[in-house]
């Protein structure tokens, strides 16, 4: 073999390694653009209210189908947010690292890829599911781009109030996925992640107060002095909590989930009163510990989802 063959061939086998290397890079850039994280805490509010409908578990295929189908509609608007934010997340400490302000992909790419995810969803949920969980769905989408992403989050400090409202709608199709209807019930659960919502990102908000004031986005925690923020994180709280007991009576649950519910609730109270005691007493940054706050807001709701499909599993 001559010399020219043998760097020839060395050339090929280390170009291998790197081609397969961008592969996994520009795989995992789209991945990225879906958020994985969030879509995570979606589908633990998805699940259940099917739990809850069926007052029992539902069939495993249906749970599939819903959960496939409200995968691919968050990844879709998640991408498409990424698009429309990547101004924001290239100021950003904390999102800077994403895809979009790396150009790993062009945002044509992206758009095209929120796209496709998009219709995929939707023909997921109205094949698999029914039609009013697809519409849902579809609805849910377009708040996120249209009324929090595109107008809200640049132009107000309520903006993750009702900008969150996007977030709120995977007990209703979880719930219209069985049921292909809407009550009272998932209305409540829906209510509960809308109140649950405004404590759970300001405690980020706060984290991140010098980032978002860099973006120029009007988070509450950057427009108003901490103690005003942390009052309105408890009182939020607690109607989140108050909500979350309501779904008791009117669900008719055994006696596990208000348990559940009012313990996992005292512990998120005692948290958002802790949080405005640091607050009053002039604490800041990393003193004020809001960091505690949001990720037992995760656990929390977490924890009251899960009771709510497991109470009907054993109580029928």
């Amino acid at each position: 073999m001559s010399q020219i063959e043998v760097a020839e061939r060395s050339a090929q086998a280390a170009a291998r390694p790197a081609g397969r290397a961008r592969t996994r890079d520009i795989l995992g850039a789209y991945v990225s653009l879906t958020k994985p994280r969030i879509i995570e805490l979606l589908l633990i509010t998805t699940v259940p209210a099917m739990f809850l409908a069926q007052r029992g578990i539902p069939p495993l295929g249906l749970v599939a189908v819903t959960m496939i189908g409200g995968f691919l509609a968050a990844a879709s608007a998640n991408v498409f947010n990424c698009v429309l934010d990547r101004d924001i997340d290239q100021r950003m400490r904390r999102t800077r690292r994403r895809p979009m302000p790396r150009h790993q992909v062009t945002p044509s790419n992206a758009v095209i890829f929120g796209g496709i995810l998009g219709i995929a969803a939707t023909a997921v949920l109205w094949i698999g599911a029914n039609p009013l969980s697809a519409v849902l769905a579809l609805l849910a989408n377009a708040f996120y781009v249209f009324v929090y992403t595109l107008w809200l989050k640049r132009s107000s400090s309520q903006n993750v109030v009702w900008g969150g409202i996007a977030g709120c709608f995977p007990p209703l199709i979880g719930w219209t996925a069985v049921t292909d209807s809407v009550a009272l019930t998932p209305i409540l659960l829906f209510a509960i992640v809308f109140f649950w919502t405004p404590p759970h990102t300001w405690a980020l908000a706060f984290r991140y107060r010098d980032d978002y004031a860099a973006a120029g986005v009007p988070m509450l925690p950057v427009v108003m002095d901490a103690p005003r923020v942390a009052v309105r994180i408890l009182l939020y709280s607690v109607v989140t909590v108050a909500v979350s007991l309501a779904v008791w009576p009117v669900a008719g649950t055994g006696w596990l989930y208000p348990a559940v519910a009012g313990a996992a609730g005292a512990i998120f109270l005692a948290e958002a009163v802790a949080l405005l005691v640091r607050a009053r007493r002039g604490r800041r940054d990393a003193a004020l510990k809001p960091m505690r706050l949001f990720h037992w807001s995760n656990s929390y709701l977490a924890l009251v989802f899960l009771a709510a499909a497991i109470d009907p599993v054993i109580f029928g």
